[in-house]
């Protein structure tokens, strides 16, 4: 019994998909619930599970085909000792044909074309990936012609390459050298052209839309990180122990943002037309770097939270993240965004607002640095804070005062605790 596998839900307003990549070809046995295709949105990125255990025994949309709710992309011949026939996989991807005789050195043509094939054998044209035919039109190539060795004869680079370096062989025959151009080298043979993921637009439309809409100022600071340090090493492994998460540096800046929020209000709104939404929740997003470009999940009600519950949460949208797991919901909302370029050693940036937030914090990495202290210079770690905001809603002084309270609750951290 065939089984189609299609596009399932994938959330709220979100009704096309991109086909990513297929983790399994035809004739792949597969289990139930196993993860088959991946689908790319412009939010998340969803894998999609066989709703039956079998083996793949069709692919009816090939990678980087747009399909919306309900399409099939392929079909899985269920039940237990499921085989799909040998024909229909070795149409899939047809034996190559056999090479020509070599010309001889005195009559080869200085570009070989392959002889006519498709993986129809109808005399239709092979398909050509996106690369490969961006070659293919640059250098006046008949595609009819060439010779894929990609899945279902699809046409790669590598087989417009050999076409244009005159094919490859073992133990080539010796030739007279080709005289140099005479005109100006092309480059389409050393690019390659990659459409960007729906992810990757999505958040090229946001920083946009934030840079054109939003008249964005940055205010800096500096935290000395001795006194955050200090309390990891004291209460690090008892904080593991009982927590199941390591003691990190961030728990310590969301406790502080939401106090400087409750603070000052104004950073924690929204302009919506002429009218100013004061947000009465603190709903925190955590910038994190996934596998297909940047996202924010986003820590809900994180004033309610207890620092392992934090940390807990953060390590949990890390791993999501990195293994494109996050679900929409996850990266919905949010009322003010962390960013911390410091993990990838960046000193100091500007960071772009996450709209409709007005504003942003930056962290970046520690570094010693040597400071004055009671009048003695001494070496300390320090951290330096950016803050962007919209100067629209938020004037220079807010800005600067809601700096300067981050920066005092992560230098004494014990007034977190008192919420002095």
């Amino acid at each position: 019994m065939a089984v189609e596998l299609t596009v399932p839900a994938l959330g709220e307003s979100i009704t096309e998909a991109v086909v990513g990549k297929w983790h399994k070809k035809v004739g792949d046995a597969v289990k139930m619930d196993e993860p088959v295709v991946v689908l790319e949105t412009d939010k998340v990125t969803i894998d999609v599970a066989a709703p039956a255990a079998g083996a793949l025994s069709a692919i009816t949309h090939a990678e980087g085909d747009r399909v919306k709710i309900g399409d099939v992309l392929g079909t899985i011949a269920s039940g237990a000792g499921a085989e799909v026939p040998r024909a229909a996989v070795a149409s899939a991807a047809p034996p190559p044909a056999p090479a020509p005789a070599p010309a001889p050195a005195s009559v080869r043509p200085a570009v070989e074309m392959a002889p006519a094939a498709s993986p129809s054998g109808n005399g239709r044209q092979p398909p050509l990936s996106p690369v490969a035919r961006k070659m293919v039109e640059d250098a006046g190539l008949d595609p009819g012609s060439l010779r894929g060795s990609g899945a279902s004869g699809r046409v790669t680079k590598d087989d417009v390459l050999t076409v244009l370096e005159g094919g490859k062989s073992s133990t080539p025959a010796p030739v007279a050298p080709a005289p140099a151009p005479a005109g100006p080298r092309t480059n389409a043979a050393r690019e390659e052209r990659v459409k960007m993921t729906p992810l990757r637009k999505r958040v090229a439309e946001r920083l946009l839309q934030a840079q054109s809409s939003a008249a964005i100022l940055t205010t800096f600071n500096e935290v000395d990180m001795g006194a955050v340090g200090a309390l990891r090493k004291t209460y690090g492994e008892r904080f593991l122990a009982r927590h199941g998460t390591k003691l990190g540096f961030m728990g310590f800046f969301v406790r502080a943002v939401v106090d400087a929020l409750k603070a000052f209000p104004l950073v924690n709104s929204e302009i919506d037309g002429d009218e100013v939404v004061f947000k009465r929740y603190y709903d925190i997003g955590v910038a994190v770097s996934g596998t297909r470009g940047l996202v924010v999940p986003v820590l809900r009600d994180a004033d309610t939270l207890s620092m392992g519950d934090i940390e807990k949460r953060i390590a949990e949208l890390g791993a999501r993240a990195r293994s494109d797991k996050l679900t929409l919901a996850e990266l919905q909302g949010g009322t003010f965004t962390i960013s911390n370029g410091g993990i990838f050693g960046s000193m100091l940036s500007t960071p772009i607002l996450n709209p409709p937030q007005t504003a942003i914090l930056g962290m970046h990495n520690i570094v010693d640095r040597p400071v004055a202290r009671d009048g003695q210079v001494v070496i300390r770690p320090v951290m330096y804070l950016a803050l962007s905001y919209d100067h629209r809603l938020i004037d220079g002084r807010e800005a600067v005062q809601f700096l300067v309270r981050i920066k005092e609750c992560i230098e004494d951290p014990e007034r977190l605790l008192l919420e002095v």
